[in-house]
């Protein structure tokens, strides 16, 4: 573990059990998220090296965003 979230979490130890339940599920929640946003980068590189990448736009985005 790195020294700087060894010492966030000694640091959460001394807060009340209540607190620390709390910064430990949004701390989980932070994880999951990037997780899954990391997983859906390596999705995205396998299909362009597969060669299934097509040009775009910043307007072919924002169309596509704004429905």
């Amino acid at each position: 573990m790195v020294k700087t979230l060894q010492q966030a979490i000694a640091e959460v130890e001394r807060l009340p059990a209540e607190d620390q339940e709390k910064i430990g599920r949004t701390l989980l929640s932070h994880v999951e998220k990037l997780r899954a946003l990391r997983a859906e980068i390596d999705k995205g590189l396998r299909s362009l090296d597969a060669g299934e990448g097509a040009e775009s736009t910043i307007d072919d985005f924002l169309r596509q965003k704004n429905g």
